[in-house]
């Protein structure tokens, strides 16, 4: 793949990844976007209807959405 070279240790196994953002952003995006995913799957999470009551508390969402 044109922009992506791998980097190898003594005995040929990949290491680390030299990505070209120029010619390959949308790469990096996903893998970053993966990273944020395993990084917080851990995090307590919040039904919806919660936090749509809580929006519409502090006045930002309309009461009929």
């Amino acid at each position: 793949m044109s922009g992506v070279q791998f980097v190898v240790d003594d005995h040929g196994r990949k290491t680390a990844v030299v990505i070209d953002l120029r010619k390959n952003r949308n790469i990096w995006e996903d893998f970053y976007d993966r990273l944020l995913v395993q990084e917080r799957a851990h995090e307590p999470r919040e039904h919806l209807a919660e936090v749509k009551k809580l929006l519409r508390r502090q006045d930002k969402l309309r009461a009929t959405i």
